[in-house]
């Protein structure tokens, strides 16, 4: 393994897999992988590719769910050259058709072979195609392939690795999120296999009860518990939290959709873990974060820019806003996407002079703990004002009976748009919408307070949480 073959992603996976061969790698309920092992059934998945054909420069589309056959396919493709495309198992045969039919992939892997490669490959090919290509969620459109770079998969996990989950090769890293996802693939897999660490397995947590998930943080040791806001609430209403031995957890790190403040200083007061929130999209990885061995928290804030990582704000004009000063985000880093696939307008329309759009509204402070208020397109135009959701949300977020707030605009006759709110309450918890309404009209300029609320057993939520509030609008 020689020159240009080193910008090979998984290069760095291999020289990970020397230093312990016989450490495990891969950990589940009933089994696990060695490095060695795994290695060898990475090498299976490329020998088999070969034999269907595919080269380097080639487009290869993983369906497979969380198992040691996801980590071996995505090793095995990517050591050949391929570009790999994780989907989700669970999409219909209509969405999966859709995608399909956007990638073109050369090959399609719903399976892998069972057994090791009975020999190593001879060299990892030097990369002349992209590394992956992640479908977004498609909660404001359609789907969009996001092309990443081996150069942009090695920036953004060793950052994951290093500065903000700061891993070792002890570390136990539960993966417990969809690993066809950005977070899944590279905070619960990727970067933790960098690492040297030990990746424990489990189903997706959407498929599992809370107590579950307990027992596979006590019973395989787990230290780094990567997760999104929905599952951190619902082990906190879980009955056997107090109970479940979290001694060997040393941090929880959120990422998709926000985690709250009050949800994150509540996960820690019920069991000393914290939680390392950041913000994080498919298009860039993780350019925002708290990192892990700095302990101050600004509660709305969710951090700064990640080394190497640069961000500011903008107006309408795209003139740059100083320090406290609401606007659009925008992103530079050496981990961004190259382009959404084939879809060259829309990649220029986020991507100007290597800075990403985000579309996000935010604040920057002067020491650069960055703040979302809402999404730029989400602004509700009332009667002449502009009302941020994010600003209605956090207002709603402090009464101690709601858990979960998601606001949008609904049409009116006279003033365009009106605020109107969706909450979830915490168990045991009761409130009226009046008494909701009257607390922020206490909180909130006229303009902006909601003038409905709808009480809801649970939001609409894409597979990484995020609410959908197309869905909420009805």
């Amino acid at each position: 393994m020689a020159g240009d073959s080193d910008n090979n992603f998984t290069a760095r996976l291999v020289a990970a897999a020397r230093r312990r061969p016989e450490h495990p790698a891969l950990v589940w309920d009933g089994g696990a992988l060695t490095w060695r092992e795994l290695e060898g059934r990475a090498a299976a998945v490329a020998q088999d590719l070969e034999r269907r054909g595919v080269r380097s420069g080639d487009v290869v589309a993983l369906l497979l769910p969380n198992s040691w056959a996801f980590a071996a396919a995505v090793w095995g493709g990517l050591a050949l050259g391929a570009t790999v495309a994780p989907l989700n198992p669970l999409l219909s045969e209509e969405e999966r058709g859709h995608i399909l039919g956007h990638l073109g992939p050369k090959a399609v892997l719903d399976s892998v072979p069972a057994e090791a490669a009975s020999a190593r490959p001879a060299a990892i090919v030097a990369p002349t195609a992209p590394a992956i290509v992640l479908y977004t969620s498609g909660s404001t459109g359609k789907p969009k392939g996001v092309v990443l770079s081996h150069a942009a998969l090695a920036v953004a996990n060793e950052s994951w690795a290093g500065p903000v989950m700061a891993l070792s090769e002890s570390d136990r890293v539960l993966a417990a999120l969809p690993l066809q996802h950005s977070f899944g693939l590279n905070g619960a897999l990727l970067a933790p296999l960098l690492a040297g660490a030990t990746v424990v397995l489990q189903e997706r947590f959407a498929r599992v009860a809370p107590a579950a998930l307990l027992q596979a943080i006590t019973s395989h040791r787990v230290t780094v518990f990567p997760g999104v806001a929905t599952m951190f609430s619902r082990l906190l209403e879980s009955p056997g939290l107090d109970e479940a031995d979290l001694s060997t957890l040393r941090i929880a790190v959120s990422g998709a959709a926000p985690c709250p403040w009050p949800l994150a200083r509540e996960f820690r007061r019920r069991t000393g873990v914290r939680i390392v929130r950041g913000f994080g999209m498919t298009e860039l990885f993780r350019p925002i974060s708290y990192l892990t061995d700095e302990p101050g928290e600004v509660p709305d804030s969710i951090g700064r820019a990640v080394p190497g990582v640069a961000v500011r704000v903008v107006d309408d004009e795209g003139r740059t806003l100083g320090a406290d000063q609401p606007g659009e985000l925008l992103i530079m880093s050496p981990a961004a996407m190259t382009a959404y696939l084939r879809a060259p307008e829309e990649t220029a329309a986020v991507l100007v002079d290597g800075w990403f759009k985000t579309g996000d509204l935010a604040t920057i402070s002067a020491d650069g703990f960055v703040t979302i208020v809402g999404r730029k397109r989400e602004l509700i135009l009332r009667g002449g004002y502009s009302v941020v959701p994010g600003e209605v949300e956090t207002a709603l977020l402090a009464h101690p009976a709601v858990a979960e707030a998601a606001v949008v605009g609904v049409a009116h006759p006279e003033l365009g748009e009106d605020v109107a709110a969706f909450v979830t309450l915490r168990p045991g918890a009761q409130a009226e919408a009046e008494e909701l309404i009257a607390f922020c009209r206490a909180r909130l300029a006229a303009y902006k307070y909601p003038r409905r609320i709808a009480i809801v057993a649970e939001m609409p939520k894409s597979e990484t949480g995020k609410i959908l509030k197309a869905q909420l609008r009805g």
